[in-house]
């Protein structure tokens, strides 16, 4: 009978790309074998170390050891609910991170306090950026801050980042390589806010705004003023109505949309309504409904039916927008 030892190298390097850091580092003393396997640079593309309270000796030596040249991901967390007592992010490891790590592309932090780590102090290859129950200071994002901070980024996640609000979008303007903007649960932002900043950003090909306080028919006017270019629009449909929908009519080149439960107003556009907006839309290739308590209903059928060119997803459950790697 095959043991896991008869298995070829590339399924034992799947099977390790499962398992969590410590569980990698501790199958390591199994045998030469393993040892030589868990150094192999393909396992450490992607870490994730959100699992757990790492002390910071033992961040700087997975770095050193590990991480370094090979690191493509990094998922971690600042333990801000954790107490004083708890290692918190600095700007001497992200400094390293950037000297060490310089193929590190994504970072996605989650509960951390960036109040004092400058946004300089990140590392200059990102191309993805990622902030989960973060807190900023007031000055992280600010426009007239270095130009040539952070010049390959292209996608920025703010999730439940509290601070967060008019300055600091004002400030993403900055950025000219953006081309995807997620903002979640970012209720310190305002329509007018929201509408200055999207004029500077018309470059975006990606936007998302999820659980926030602004209506969605407002950001959809924002959008049909500014992003002409946009490809992909992701929206909780609180405020949506059948005039803010016409906003979108005639976008040359959306090729996706999704409307995102759970509220549901009497001002909602009616599936008849959403599928006469989308044919005037030439380049819309996917058309997805979340979380409204359409699926399995008529409203799927007439959705399906009006726009055969589209993929129609209708989903029970708002899928998750936030995930690592998309």
């Amino acid at each position: 009978m095959a043991t896991l030892f008869d298995l070829p190298d590339l399924v034992l390097l799947e099977i390790f790309s499962y398992l969590p850091v410590r569980d990698r580092i501790r199958i390591s003393r199994v045998c030469h074998r393993w040892k030589r396997l868990v150094d192999d640079r393909w396992l450490w593309r992607h870490v994730d170390l959100t699992l757990y309270t790492m002390r910071p000796k033992v961040m700087w030596h997975l770095l050193r050891r590990y991480m370094a040249s090979r690191l493509h991901s990094l998922r971690m967390g600042g333990y801000l609910f954790s107490g004083s007592q708890a290692p918190q992010l600095s700007p001497a490891l992200m400094r390293a991170l950037g000297q060490k790590c310089p193929n590190l592309k994504r970072l996605c932090l989650h509960v951390a306090d960036l109040s004092m780590v400058p946004i300089t102090s990140l590392p200059s290859t990102l191309r993805t950026l990622e902030l989960h129950s973060c807190e900023i200071s007031m000055i992280w994002l600010q426009k007239e801050q270095d130009p040539t901070v952070l010049p390959l980024l292209e996608c920025i996640v703010l999730d439940r980042v509290p601070a967060f609000r008019d300055e600091h979008l004002q400030g993403l303007t900055r950025f000219r390589a953006l081309r995807s903007l997620v903002l979640g649960g970012t209720y310190r932002v305002t329509e007018t806010g929201l509408d200055s900043s999207l004029q500077e950003l018309s470059y975006l090909q990606r936007l998302e705004v999820l659980g926030c306080t602004l209506s969605a028919d407002s950001t959809l006017l924002a959008i049909s003023r500014h992003l002409r270019d946009v490809r992909k629009i992701r929206l909780t449909v609180g405020g949506l109505s059948a005039q803010g929908l016409v906003f979108l009519e005639g976008m040359p080149v959306l090729e996706s949309l999704c409307f995102q439960g759970p509220l549901i107003t009497p001002e909602m556009p009616t599936p008849a309504q959403i599928v006469s907006s989308c044919l005037t839309m030439p380049k819309l290739r996917v058309l997805e409904v979340q979380g409204l308590g359409w699926e399995g209903q008529e409203a799927e059928k007439v959705l399906c039916k009006g726009l055969p060119h589209c993929l129609v997803i209708v989903r029970a459950c708002p899928k998750e927008s936030m995930d690592w790697w998309m």
